[in-house]
């Protein structure tokens, strides 16, 4: 049975959310309510946490993530399907490890200092309080995940899974050990993948270096933007059609300084237009230079070691940084009179996304995935709509990189991560691939053997999340009967990183598709549309644990839902979250006025499952269910097809307008009265507040299941309640009470307008044809919400003249007329419309004469002489109507 919420017993005056959300978080928690239940009748809706690195706090990105995916569970939870939310933490490899590095570097150590082991334990020691950290921030982000089930990415149960992942394909032959052009951080030494490169257009140069033949009896110059590398070239290319230099190919030039004898060569892939259509090739230091290199069987010679300062290939400057180097190779070429000129130049540097430093190219011995193979299938899958990509332009991007993939570079010279399962043997040289760690070589016996001292790509280990999170490479129950999973939902920057790879890993690995739709959410970004970095000055405003403590859970987690659509960029305003606490109490203080309302016999009105509309209610309740039987279905449509941000915003409108604005206040002439009436408005109240409470319940789970757990209710909690099904519309009473709610607008702009103090009932003859008796019956609720004096209120089918010295109104199937004289002294009414009259005309005149002005409409920016048009064309707009005001009034 169902403990009590940690609720107080009465509602108060406002809504805190500091002393309802931790409670009502624990307690759904306590009771079970996270858990699924294995049924096999029902197919279950699945989705797994996209695991955040153990590397600090969480951010605004994770608040969006942990916002959409607890409002899809939450729905899905509501239809009654078994629902399960997988956590979990990614291990991180680079991230962590220079993390603790910099830790390590504020004590005046390195982790050689410590050594492996000595290194890894402190590692694991920030893994374990930081893992806390960001466990203790979700739940203050209030996702209703299966903590039960939470993993990590290395504890025991995924490391077996990336062991398992790593035999199998390397036993398919699928992975493979090779020296290979791959890309170098030096400042994480080690290797990263094309997707871990970020290009950023710099203001570079570009120098142009001569390469004369052997007899010096002619040369040929090349352009470069990296001119430390030419101590690694090993030929220079021309384009085949270049007439130019036709007669060159073939013959030998020698490289200046190193003095190496290198040949001119022949190859399409020479850029004619850039430089002077000659390019040095560098195999080992540039990835076009390195397919080049394959094709004509060119040597690669490495100029670099690990810390991108110059190996003994460099001759005379070796031990110096790249960048030293390329200064002193410089100002070598100009002494010999080989460097022709230096140019400006725009070019695109590659950086390591992890710690910005720029990467350097190189060979390398490494650990590859053969990519094509396990792209083909899950390119199919995507065009087949086997699974779809929310939104769907998404699907464009996904198959122009998966159609040309290279293979993916997998391992990474750190200490962090899981281990390669690889061992050699100092004897035979041969490789053990094992799942279990072997005590011997698998190809001569001996126990002289060594592990591979690399580590895998955190990716690796994230590609497998989804089944490897149920149990994977077990037949685990959880494995049969949650997965494939349902939606993965993430950001978009990192569709290829994971999206693409979990894709191509579930077919391969478990032979179905991970997750039938992917769901892509975008960036968030400050008011100004900037990206929000630590950097910023104000960044701590967009903390996502600044706003909660600010303004509550609800409010922000509502701001991000209905702020954002799948797919693009949303700016966070402040302002808005603010706006959005404001609508927390206004829910709140409907639900006080409802329930204060109700009396001692509150239970009474406990709801019922579905309310129709029947002829023979009050216009207004048949009004009010009808617009929530279509809001039920509409917001159920737009959560199934992802529509989150659009569902939320109708829920505001309409909890905001239709209910609390317009219906609240026409209920309270009845409740007033009391009777029949007023006990029929109190059951209507209650069902239609039930019902959008559990409508928002994913959007602000909070203030929803609190207020709810105050109203007459059926069931334990909120949470687990059943989600509201569509009942019958009624398109006459929502025409009716449509056409009355146009005509109390119009009453109120004309008191606005006339400035009618808001205390003052005014007089009104309104000719309403064939909404005659319906306006007579609605008269009570027209009076109150119009501010008009009964005695003076006066409804007829037509009228047989207009009335004189009257303010006309026709809207909707209404004339209505408001006598002047009951809303305003005539006299001095027509002196200040005099008055402001002509302050509007002598304004007028300055324009008039100052447009008149050659000299200024000459020489005054263009901008300037438009802003006095416009504001003359303004003028003359309030003057007209003043003029037809003042004529209203003779």
């Amino acid at each position: 049975m169902a403990s009590r919420p940690p609720l107080p017993e009465t509602m108060s005056a406002v809504y805190n959310a500091a002393e309802i959300e931790q409670p009502l978080y624990h307690w759904w928690w306590r009771q079970g309510y996270f858990k699924p239940r294995i049924d096999p009748a029902q197919k279950p809706f699945v989705i797994s946490m996209p695991p955040p690195n153990v590397t600090g706090a969480l951010h605004l990105g994770h608040a969006i993530t942990a916002a959409i995916e607890d409002a899809l569970i939450r729905h899905h939870r509501m239809t009654g399907r078994p629902t399960l939310w997988v956590p979990g933490t990614d291990h991180a490899g680079i991230a962590t490890q220079n993390v603790v590095e910099r830790e390590l570097a504020k004590e005046g150590l390195t982790r050689h200092d410590l050594g492996r082991e000595k290194f890894l334990e402190r590692v694991w020691q920030w893994k374990e309080i930081y893992h806390k950290r960001i466990t203790e921030q979700h739940y203050a982000l209030g996702v209703s995940c299966d903590w039960d089930r939470e993993r990590f990415t290395m504890d025991e149960g995924l490391s077996r899974a990336v062991r398992e992942a790593f035999v199998w394909l390397y036993e398919e032959g699928l992975i493979y050990r090779g020296a290979y052009l791959v890309n170098w951080c030096p400042r994480c030494g080690t290797a990263i993948s094309d997707l871990e490169v970020e290009h950023e257009e710099e203001q570079t140069s570009l120098w142009y270096v001569r390469y004369w033949t052997e007899d010096r009896s002619r040369f040929i110059t090349v352009a470069t933007t990296r001119p430390e590398t030419i101590l690694g070239d090993t030929a220079v290319a021309v384009h085949p059609e270049d007439a130019r230099y036709r007669d060159m190919v073939g013959l030998t030039v020698v490289l200046p300084i190193i003095g190496r004898r290198i040949p001119i060569i022949a190859d399409e892939a020479v850029d004619r237009e850039f430089g002077t259509g000659a390019v040095k090739i560098t195999p080992a230091h540039d990835p076009v230079d390195y397919e080049v290199g394959q094709r004509h069987r060119l040597p690669a010679i490495n100029v670099m070691n690990d810390d991108m300062t110059m190996n003994e290939e460099a001759g005379p400057y070796a031990g110096q940084d790249r960048f030293v180097c390329r200064e002193n190779l410089v100002r070598d070429l100009a002494a010999l009179g080989d460097l022709v000129k230096i140019e400006p130049h725009v070019h695109a540097v590659g950086h390591c996304q992890r710690c910005g430093t720029i990467v350097e190219p190189r060979i390398s011995t490494q650990w590859f995935v053969r990519m094509e193979p396990l792209a083909k299938p899950a390119i199919e899958a995507v065009r087949s709509g086997r699974i779809r990509i929310v939104p769907e332009r998404f699907e464009k991007i996904y198959f122009n990189w998966m159609e040309n993939i290279r293979d993916w570079c997998i391992s990474r010279q750190l200490w962090w991560g899981h281990r390669i399962p690889v061992w050699y043997c100092e004897d035979c040289g041969g490789q053990t691939c094992a799942r279990t760690d072997p005590t011997a070589c698998a190809h001569c016996g001996s126990a002289r053997i060594h592990q591979d001292e690399d580590v895998l790509d955190t990716w690796f280990s994230s590609a497998l999340w989804p089944f490897s999170t149920l149990g994977w490479p077990d037949d685990t129950e959880d494995l049969r009967y949650f997965y494939p999973t349902t939606v993965l939902e993430t950001g978009y920057d990192i569709l290829f990183f994971w999206v693409a790879r979990m894709i191509m890993s579930g077919l391969h690995f478990t032979g179905q598709e991970p997750f039938s739709v992917v769901y892509l959410h975008g960036l968030i970004r400050n008011e100004e549309g900037k990206k929000i970095s630590k950097s910023m000055e104000d960044a701590w405003r967009y903390d996502p644990l600044f706003l909660i403590q600010e303004y509550g859970q609800d409010a922000l987690r509502f701001t991000l839902l209905t702020g954002s659509t799948p797919g693009n960029d949303m700016k966070l305003s402040i302002s808005r979250v603010e706006a959005n606490r404001n609508f927390c109490n206004k829910m709140w203080q409907a639900a006080r006025f409802v329930l204060g309302n109700l009396g001692e016999e509150a239970a009474w009105y406990t709801p019922p499952a579905r309310l129709d509309p029947t002829p023979a209610m009050d216009p207004a309740d048949r009004w009010i269910l009808s617009r929530y039987h279509r809001l039920a279905a509409e917001v159920t449509r737009l959560i199934q097809a992802f529509q989150l941000g659009e569902a939320g915003r109708q829920l505001y409108e309409f909890l905001w307008g239709e209910y609390c604005d317009w219906y609240i206040e026409m209920t309270k002439v009845r409740l007033r009265e009391g009777g029949p009436a007023a006990e029929e408005a109190r059951r209507v109240l209650v069902y239609v507040l039930d019902g959008c409470l559990r409508l928002l319940h994913p959007y602000m789970p909070f203030v929803t299941e609190a207020l709810w757990q105050y109203l007459p209710h059926q069931g334990e909690a909120l949470i687990v309640a059943p989600w509201p099904q569509p009942g019958e519309v009624d398109d006459e009473a929502e025409a009716l009470v449509g056409g009355l709610m146009e005509l109390v607008r119009a009453i109120r702009n004309a008191r606005s307008e006339y400035n009618v103090e808001p205390a003052r009932r005014i007089a009104a003859i309104i000719a309403a044809e064939e909404r005659t008796a319906f306006l007579r019956g609605q008269r009570t609720v027209l009076e109150a919400l119009a501010r008009i004096d009964g005695e003076r209120l006066t409804i007829v089918e037509h009228l047989s003249e207009v009335p004189q010295h009257a303010l006309a109104l026709v809207v909707s199937d209404y004339a209505c007329y408001l006598p002047l004289a009951a809303m305003l002294d005539l006299e001095r009414e027509r002196e200040r419309l005099q008055k402001e009259l002509a302050d509007l005309e002598r304004e007028m005149t300055r324009a008039q004469n100052l447009l008149a002005n050659e000299g200024f409409v000459n020489k005054a920016p263009a901008a300037v002489v438009q802003r006095e048009r416009d504001k003359l064309e303004d003028l003359q707009t309030r003057a007209m109507r003043l003029r037809e005001r003042l004529a209203g009034l003779e």
